[in-house]
């Protein structure tokens, strides 16, 4: 008893610190859910009205917001400029904080709500000039256009007055207000998808002269080849079964391809019971506001943010990236939008961020077959625009109409937020859709100084002029930058890492975008479509065309310029006139078609110049798989409906990379001392049939050894890379320095298939006998484990499995998808993006893939009934959090579905979910 008793007081001594410990326990867990419980009202708060009445100042009367399942508004309005006021209000409810930081990102004014970790960027962007182009452009707006551009920004300022303090969670946490919205805000929208497409050619010029220096003239043509026997341009007549001259060493090994789309179970489906789809298309075929106490960290820029930052630019965009070429729809700019490489650290993940060779540049896929190919007997016309993921996705989706005949415009598709018009998309009697031509419409120009700061002309010296910018950033003084002009453009010299010349650039940007979505909204027939297609400026698009009557179409556009002498290839002097800009090409010499009489048309920003072409419009086209793969696919003979088309975007089959394995194989089999793990990968590769699908090992094992492949070629020739300099070009010293991860050019898979099939003895490196032992090194490299490989193979081996057939290529080639603000919150961050996942595709299939880009939209037209086209974008309408528009779309986009999209008066009143009406005050 006495024992017992003793004891008590020390159990009753401890119980006070555990009491203590329990209650902090329950603060912090009552905080955490005081903080989360801020957060969800903060966000609910933000949600757009989609139901009821609203009354707006700024219109005549009344406007019908029909929303269908996906939240997908059809705007009815008696009037033009109502019309456009509505689609202004309307995306500002779901894209506000998209649209800001997308001016801004033009602008160069992250900065000021962001901080300093923005400031490379802007400076950049000041340079450029993107606000003074804009500005420009305005200036030379007609009066009707105007008109509707103020309608446009009227209605955004008529939705931000109304939810000041109602705005989404991005302003709150950021502690600010936007800005009224102004026309030359939506220029600067424009402006920037000018600079996302059409600005890149300058850095690559800068390298080719390194290695035209250092490699002479016959190895720098190898390396920047421009054609292939693969080219499909659209107005060149070509068979299937066309083969390269005899001993061209050009010839197809691969005319047993499949010609099925290898694409897995894509479909036509819908995403909620009450959503009817066509029984024809089930075809299964493969200011001052308190935050929380603990939020604040979140709230500052966040670490991802910050390795964005020193990129300098947003996704890579026009910036010459050593790992690819990114950018295209990439058109936000903003670190709150960048899902590249940069934001995932973790090594699980790290293996294609760190060591690809594979470019991307802005690129998509169209098509449209003529109805001799189709089961309706009326043409099909379908459009895959491959840009950098952003979250929310790019486009918004919207279809707009006038209730008047007087107005008589209709018109659906996928719109810029930011923009009024539809951008993409089809009225009542024709459609249409874009791939980037990837024009050169940019030069180097080296100027020469005096002492005095003037610049060298065929006249004399010339002072230059200079434009006194000044960045406002947060929390820190301002920054003042003096930008340096002369005749030719802007003096670019601070953002070209290592260069100390003088180097302007001259860009089509100066000259003008060209503003006439309204007349190719409006246009109903080809005439009035090419019609408004001429006075666009930028950036240039190869358009796809079709009809109700029938007929098919083709039209690249954009403004090229003629050169009095070179083609943009490489810098050139500024002191003289030698290559001066004498023109543009004539709108009716670039290239077009109409009703051509195979019945298909296609492009996948390929060379569409044919032989003879007298203007260079590219010296860099794209490589030629994708193209070449869909017109394999479109002339099979069969008869194609929606569901076909849909099969034809998802498709991962990659002649190349299967071209590659074919090598490999045949070099490692014929080899004398090949490696075990050699020769499983062979193995492995023997039958592969070369689809990039995610749960295969083969394309991993192949990419891998084509990547080692490559090093092995072009190292000895221009130099081994630094350690760290792999990823970045843009880090300063690494950038400047050449190496062989100097050299990323478009068309490179192009010089890899020349080198392979004709063996050139001027690239067989010193030490190989014979291509075949190259080949079987390369392979050995590729497959071997950490500690045993050495220097720049090392970095391959340590992701290495030990059994080589759980090498998946989904693992080390996902795709990933964050809204970078929101995603650094605690606890709700994982719900606010798709995140990271295998991907099956790479950047040589029609599916084009990759970590941080693909297709941001997938649409068919169909002109036999429009109401059974259809449009799928990435992950959804909405970019508020809470919105169930936030990212319903994103499985039927990961997996390969899609859904149909209403159009004719019926079909929008049978897809109704909600419906306001805008009342004038």
């Amino acid at each position: 008893m006495s024992s017992t008793t003793a004891s008590l007081p020390e159990i009753r001594r401890r119980n006070p610190a555990l009491r203590i410990f329990y209650y902090a326990v329950c603060v912090l867990l009552v905080a955490l859910i005081a903080a989360i419980w801020w957060l969800y009202s903060i966000a609910h708060s933000a949600l757009p009205q989609l139901d009821g009445s609203v009354t707006v100042p700024g219109i005549s009367s009344s406007v019908r917001v029909v929303r269908d399942e996906h939240g997908m508004p059809t705007i009815e309005a008696a009037t033009l400029e109502d019309l456009f006021f509505a689609q202004g209000y309307v995306t500002a409810q779901d894209r506000l904080w998209q649209m800001d930081m997308m001016r801004r990102a033009a602008a160069g004014e992250l900065s000021e709500v962001i901080g300093e970790g923005t400031v490379k960027m802007d400076r950049e962007q000041r340079i450029l000039g993107l606000r003074l182009a804009a500005e420009a452009a305005e200036k030379n707006i007609s009066a009707r256009d105007r008109a509707y551009f103020d309608a446009y920004a009227r209605g955004v300022n008529a939705f931000l007055d109304s939810h000041r303090d109602r705005l989404s969670l991005e302003f709150r946490l950021m502690k600010y207000t936007p800005r009224p919205w102004t026309v030359t805000d939506s220029l600067l929208v424009g402006a920037r998808m000018v600079q996302d497409l059409n600005h890149y050619r300058y850095p690559p010029a800068l390298t080719r002269e390194k290695i035209l220096a250092k490699l002479g003239p016959e190895l720098t043509a190898d390396l920047y080849v421009n054609s292939s026997w693969r080219d499909r341009p659209p107005t060149e007549v070509r068979r299937l079964d066309e083969e390269p001259a005899v001993n061209s060493g050009d010839e197809d090994e691969d005319d047993d391809e499949e010609v099925e789309p290898a694409g897995g179970n894509s479909r036509i489906t819908s995403a909620s019971p009450s959503r009817h789809v066509p029984q024809g298309l089930l075809k299964s075929v493969s200011e001052n506001w308190v935050v929380p106490p603990g939020l604040e960290s979140f709230v500052a820029l966040s670490p991802a943010l910050k390795r964005w930052a020193k990129l300098g630019r947003p996704f890579g965009a026009g910036s010459f990236s050593g790992a690819e070429y990114s950018s295209g729809g990439g058109l936000l700019a903003c670190a709150a939008y960048s899902s590249g490489a940069e934001f995932f650290s973790g090594t699980e993940y790290s293996f294609s961020a760190e060591y690809s060779d594979d470019l991307f540049r802005p690129g998509s896929n169209n098509w449209v077959v003529s109805g001799q190919h189709t089961v309706s007997g009326k043409p099909l016309l379908s459009n895959d625009m491959h840009l950098d993921h952003q979250m929310p996705n790019l486009w918004f989706e919207a279809h707009l109409r006038t209730t008047t005949k007087a107005g008589n415009f209709d018109v659906a598709g996928v719109t810029l937020p930011g923009i009024p018009f539809v951008i993409v998309g089809h009225n009542q009697r024709i459609g249409w859709g874009f791939t980037n031509v990837g024009p050169t419409v940019e030069d180097d120009f080296i100027e020469e100084f005096n002492a005095q700061g003037q610049y060298k002309t065929p006249a004399g010296w010339r002072d230059a002029q200079h434009r006194q910018e000044t960045i406002h950033v947060k929390g820190k003084p301002d920054v003042t930058l003096d930008v340096v002009t002369t005749r030719h453009g802007p003096i670019i010299t601070e953002l070209v890492p290592g260069e100390t010349r003088k180097i302007a650039l001259r860009w089509t940007l100066q000259d003008g975008m060209g503003l006439m979505f309204f007349d190719v909204n409006s246009a109903e027939n080809w005439d009035q479509f090419r019609k408004a297609f001429s006075t666009f400026g930028a950036p240039g698009q190869n358009v796809m065309y079709g009809d109700v009557d029938g007929h098919i179409g083709y039209q690249a556009t954009g403004r090229v310029p003629i050169r009095a002498a070179g083609d943009g290839s490489l810098p050139v002097s500024g002191s003289d006139d030698a290559h001066e800009w004498k023109g543009w090409i004539p709108f009716d010499e670039m290239p077009h078609v109409y009703d051509p009489a195979k019945g298909i048309l296609a492009t996948a920003n390929g060379r569409i110049t044919p032989d003879g072409y007298k203007y260079s419009i590219s010296t860099e086209w794209d490589a030629p798989w994708r193209t070449d793969r869909i017109y394999r696919v479109l002339e099979s003979g069969k008869k194609f409906v929606p569901a076909d088309m849909l099969a034809l975007q998802m498709d991962v089959s990659s002649t190349y990379d299967r071209l590659c394995a074919d090598k490999f194989v045949y070099a490692v089999d014929h080899a004398t001392s090949a490696s075990d793990r050699a020769k499983r990968a062979v193995e492995i590769l023997r039958d592969w049939d070369g689809r990039m699908s995610a749960d295969s090992a083969a394309p991993t094992i192949e990419t891998k050894a084509r990547q080692e492949l490559a090093r092995l070629l072009l190292e000895p020739k221009l130099g081994a890379a630094a350690d760290g300099s792999a990823s970045s070009p843009n880090s300063g010293a690494a950038s400047s320095a050449l190496s062989w991860k100097s050299y990323r050019w478009a068309m490179s898979s192009v010089w890899l298939e020349n080198v392979l099939t004709k063996q050139p003895a001027r690239w067989l490196p010193p030490g190989y006998s014979d291509y075949g032992s190259l080949l079987t090194a390369a392979v050995e490299n590729a497959v071997k484990q950490t500690g045993v490989a050495s220097g720049a193979a090392s970095r391959v081996a340590s992701e290495v499995p030990s059994d080589l057939s759980q090498w998946k290529w989904g693992k080390y080639y996902p795709v990933a998808i964050d809204q970078l603000v929101l995603s650094q919150l605690p606890v709700i961050g994982r719900f606010t993006g798709p995140g990271l996942h295998p991907l099956s595709g790479s950047t040589y299939t029609v599916k084009a893939v990759g970590r941080g880009f693909g297709p941001s939209e997938r649409l068919t037209w169909n002109f036999a009934n429009f109401d059974e086209s259809t449009l799928n974008v990435v992950t959804g309408e909405s970019g508020i959090f809470l919105s169930p528009y936030y990212m319903d779309q994103w499985a039927a986009w990961y997996r390969g579905s899609t859904f149909a999209f209403p159009f004719s008066q019926a079909a929008v009143e049978q897809h109704r979910a909600h419906e306001i009406t805008m009342v004038p005050r």
